[in-house]
């Protein structure tokens, strides 16, 4: 039985805080169409969720929204232009990596992000290379919140899902990690909304900090699963 051990890192408000590049993007069209910049912390919210997300709270526009569709394409294309201006991982994750690289740990990603974007962010990072999976919203038939991306991850790190602890800052990484076998953990230094109750995801531990995620790797950490619950 394959008890090898592997962590999958959700991106965008989890590994990498990109959230001032892509809001610095939205407040340029919203200066350009002659509106009120948005509030920074509205709009990191948001960042999880994807850019027609962004675009429709800042605009006020339904999703599905033709002149929403116009946004995110606009957003998109700027964003792209800046990948990597601003952002970085969150602190404290660089000493997480080299942790788990130096324990012979394998870690991967598992994004929503479109592989368009996910790979020049990852480059100029110098995270490609290290990461040994990369799982992008496109890169299977089905995303987050389906298990597959997490199943595919994990194999490609030689893992088995049971084996693999999951991180992410929404609702849908905890789904997709729980449905897929794998531990699931909340990154609530992330984008959560005021709103979202991490508590009732289903996970198996909420981190309040990168550095957190090292604990729950240690031997002991799966016989405590049930009093860590939450």
């Amino acid at each position: 039985m394959n008890t090898r051990r592997g962590v999958l890192f959700d991106l965008d408000g989890t590994l990498v805080d990109t959230a001032p590049d892509l809001i610095a993007c939205v407040q340029e069209l919203l200066a350009e169409a002659g509106r009120p910049l948005a509030p920074t912390g509205a709009l990191q919210t948001t960042v999880s969720h994807g850019a027609r997300i962004m675009v429709s709270h800042a605009f006020s526009v339904p999703p599905s929204d033709p002149h929403a569709v116009a946004l995110e394409q606009e957003l998109v294309r700027r964003y792209r232009a800046r990948i990597a201006d601003e952002s970085r991982l969150f602190p404290g994750m660089a000493a997480v990596l080299d942790t788990l690289e130096g324990q012979d740990i394998p870690w991967g990603i598992v994004t929503n992000k479109p592989t368009h974007l996910t790979e020049p962010l990852l480059e100029r990072l110098a995270l490609d290379t290290r990461a040994g999976a990369v799982v992008c919203g496109d890169t299977l038939d089905r995303a987050k919140p389906h298990p597959d991306p997490i199943r595919h991850a994990a194999a490609t790190l030689g893992c088995a899902p049971e084996a693999c602890w999951s991180l992410g800052d929404a609702r849908r990484d905890i789904d997709a990690a729980v449905a897929a076998g794998a531990r699931g953990l909340v990154a609530l230094f992330g984008y959560l909304h005021a709103g979202d109750r991490p508590a009732l995801w289903g996970a198996h531990g909420l981190i309040r900090q990168p550095a957190e995620l090292l604990g729950w790797l240690e031997p002991e950490a799966g016989a405590r699963l049930d009093r860590s619950a939450v």
